[in-house]
């Protein structure tokens, strides 16, 4: 089962404001295209606990001792939880060659060459979260550094600054709501692990109990449990969903537990199972409770490891050892007369979360009005109280488990107790303003009250929703998708949904979208596409009138050329689906809402693209016969220059709704304006039109002019900041003057004499400066 560990999991590269996603195979992780090989190269790899991040690490590892990657002679990978006790102070040759290997000979030789041959060394950095708290990350201010000792922390600062071994290339892992980029300052490649897929987490599952008798019912069994199900999109825990599963096949069980704290309750118990008397179960309850302390304290400081000497006593040390709560580690020694020291880290993230929670319930010094601040849920992007984000889940599906025996058998409270502090938290889920959170904290909370299993609490929820759910740009994962449609479905509320930029997978899309309360929503185009042919290959025809029905394009704003592409995939799905809608009802034509009523269109590619993408994007400009807003006008100009206008006043004649035509700052001469003037008569219900700060001279000014009263719907021109001398504007000014429909004229020009332009404004006040 240990190769299932490197079970290929998809890799998404990204740029830092996660603008367009590629997927990645792991031979490309090292290449940084226009990247300098003489400075330092940094890659950061994102994923939340248990994403496989660090299998990634060893996985590169063992390919690069295989021979892959062979522009590194070195490479040298470091658990950070183990080198970042604040007490250890290390030099660069420490780090390299006594913590992670120690060469039989020739020590001294091998650490210059690494010095004069920094291109050559790989270094990765496992688990950067553990390097940092609530304090700022240090600047390295040794003098020498290579040599001098140093926090960790300096050391790996020293290495970014390239203070040290510049021209090496760094690989640093972290979660993705850790402020890595706030000690990193130049990110050269971001990379995010996004689990697995559905069809992965199968055959994860199917692997894991291949050669099995019950390996059909296992699969069946876990996939029947949709919440669990969602949660093994994370393969540590698929790997845990499977344990537990393979404990209740092997006692006969034909049910799973429904939620994680009850998962979690279940594998400690199973963990612990062999107690075999009284007086064995009171020290294996004590000894947890320790653990749970120690789970807790460790977390409030940013850590999940300890020096072995440090713990309460052996007995809770060989505890967590024997029942896999604890892993052992030994730490580097200065030189061979040093007495060696060896450390204790936790299994796992998610057990240190759980443990944490647990002492929050077993402890007697926390009284119950007290436990509201570790479950609270600020309406801003605040920081949780807590580095172990997963306690209030846990924390509040205990609360509501006073009456397992399990976990009646390691709570000395009273029922009473319990009670108490169960009525705490659902007095303060009455008094929150659910309306007020912000997205993370609404999923935060949605989280924890489907963990309590009550039923009053999810319907109290339910119906203090607000309509307008906002999930933009905000990570959904799996089962972040299956409470919100658990929590959703019970609400007698209609709500629109915006999930665009939620990196939302395609069956969390499809089961949203399928709920009769979501009346519209928002999606990423290359998502919501892609379920429509999904369904369309399905012949589910049924949902996929009524998802387009629901979607919601309007306003649409184009960054990238996927964005363009995305749009005309939609466009070409149209046509597809005439013939998929005609077979369900009957009806010869159909359009997609979406097409038909977006009405608002921003182009903002820059002017890299700029020409490119708009060239493509007036292909179908056509197909939207409600567009009223085009708006050109980007702070990184696109520069659609005279080509682009040319362009777009050939289709001038299909835009019949169109009020309002921003090309401000593309570059358009003369050449540009005279092909736009020709046309423009025939936008019918145009407005307003700006062609503010471009290049048009008098020229171009006459042939506006020459147009001006044939617009009869216009009522806004704006031409300033071109080159438009005083005779363009007087051909404007004269043309004005037939012109009775239009109310402003804006066109003070750095060319045009002040006292000219004072001149026609007094001729005609509609004359702006």
């Amino acid at each position: 089962r240990n190769s299932i560990k490197a079970m290929e999991k998809e890799l998404v590269t990204c740029g830092l404001q996660g603008k367009e996603k590629a997927a990645l195979k792991r031979s490309q992780i090292f290449q940084i295209p226009g990247g300098k090989d003489s400075e330092t190269k940094v890659i950061v790899v994102l994923g939340k606990a248990g994403m496989g991040k660090s299998i990634l690490v060893q996985k590169i590892c063992q390919d690069w001792s295989n021979g892959e990657f062979s522009q590194f002679e070195f490479a040298f990978w470091f658990d950070c939880k183990q080198i970042s006790l604040p007490e250890k102070r290390y030099s660069l040759k420490d780090l390299l060659l006594e913590f992670f290997v120690k060469p039989q000979e020739g020590s001294k030789e091998i650490f210059e060459y690494i010095l004069q041959n920094p291109t050559k060394v790989l270094l990765l950095f496992d688990g950067f979260e553990g390097l940092h708290d609530h304090e700022n990350f240090p600047r390295c201010s040794a003098s020498q550094p290579e040599k001098d000792l140093c926090s960790i922390k300096e050391l790996l600062s020293g290495l970014i600054q390239k203070k040290i071994l510049n021209g090496c290339t760094l690989l640093l892992t972290a979660r993705p709501k850790d402020k890595v980029y706030q000690y990193v300052s130049k990110v050269d490649k971001t990379i995010e692990i996004v689990g697995f897929s559905p069809q992965q987490r199968e055959l994860y599952i199917t692997k894991y109990f291949e050669g099995l008798p019950y390996c059909d019912n296992a699969l069946k069994l876990i996939k029947e449990c949709e919440y669990l199900f969602s949660h093994c999109y994370s393969p540590l825990m698929c790997r845990f969903v499977c344990f537990l599963c393979e404990t209740v096949l092997e006692m006969g069980d034909k049910s799973l537990p429904s939620t994680l704290t009850t998962v979690f309750l279940k594998f400690v118990q199973q963990k612990i199972i062999s107690m075999k008397t009284d007086v064995t179960a009171m020290r294996n309850q004590e000894s947890l409770a320790t653990l749970a302390r120690i789970a807790w304290y460790l977390g409030e400081k940013h850590q999940n490891a300890v020096k072995s000497n440090l713990l309460p006593s052996k007995e809770v040390k060989e505890f967590a050892l024997k029942h896999g709560f604890f892993l052992p580690f030994a730490f580097p020694r200065h030189s061979d007369s040093e007495e060696e020291e060896f450390g204790s880290t936790f299994s796992d993230f998610v057990i240190q979360n759980f443990l944490g929670a647990l002492h929050l319930m077993l402890a007697e010094e926390i009284k119950d009005k007290s436990l509201i601040k570790y479950l609270s849920f600020p309406s801003k992007k605040k920081k949780p109280y807590n580095w172990l984000d997963l306690v209030p889940r846990f924390l509040a599906g205990l609360l509501f488990l006073q009456d397992d025996p399990y976990f009646c058998s390691l709570s000395n409270e009273d029922v009473k107790q319990s009670t108490k502090k169960q009525k705490t938290l659902l007095k303060y889920i009455r008094r929150l303003q659910i309306n007020e959170l912000c997205p993370e904290r609404l999923l935060d909370l949605l989280h924890c009250i489907y963990e309590t299993q009550s039923n009053y609490l999810l319907q109290h929820v339910a119906l203090r929703l607000k309509t307008d759910l906002s999930f933009l740009g905000v990570v959904l994962t799996p089962p972040d998708v299956h409470v919100l449609h658990y929590i959703l479905k019970r609400s007698r509320k209609e709500f629109s949904l915006d999930l665009w930029n939620s990196s939302i997978d395609m069956q969390g899309l499809k089961d949203l979208v399928g709920l009769k309360n979501v009346a519209s929503f928002r999606a990423s185009l290359s998502d919501t596409v892609r379920l429509w042919k999904s369904l369309e290959q399905t012949k589910d025809y049924e949902l996929l009138r009524a998802s387009t029905e629901k979607f919601v394009l309007d306003p649409f704003k184009a960054k990238t050329m996927k964005d363009i592409s995305d749009l005309s995939d939609l466009v070409e799905m149209q046509e597809k689906m005439i013939n998929c809608v005609q077979d369900a009802s009957g009806c010869s034509s159909y359009e997609i809402p979406a097409i038909k009523n977006l009405r608002k269109l921003e182009f903002a590619l820059g002017p890299v693209c700029g020409l490119q993408g708009f060239l493509k994007l007036v292909e179908i400009l056509a197909a939207f016969p409600s567009l009223q807003h085009l708006d050109l006008d980007a702070l990184s100009e696109n520069g659609i220059g005279d080509e682009g206008a040319k362009s777009l006043s050939e289709v001038f004649p299909t835009l019949t709704s169109l009020e309002i035509l921003n090309l401000s700052q593309n570059k358009i001469t003369d050449v540009g304006a005279e092909k736009l003037a020709t046309a423009l008569p025939s936008l019918s219900s145009l407005k307003t039109l700006s062609l503010y700060n471009n290049n048009i001279c008098d020229f171009g000014a006459e042939n506006l002019a020459k147009v001006l009263p044939a617009m009869s719907s216009l009522r806004v021109l704006d031409v300033q900041y071109n080159k438009i001398t005083g005779v363009g504007a007087q051909q404007l000014t004269d043309s004005l003057r037939k012109c009775p429909h239009i109310k402003n004229l804006v066109m003070w020009n750095p060319t045009i004499p002040y006292g000219v332009l004072e001149h026609l404004q007094q001729l005609d006040s509609r004359i702006s400066v």
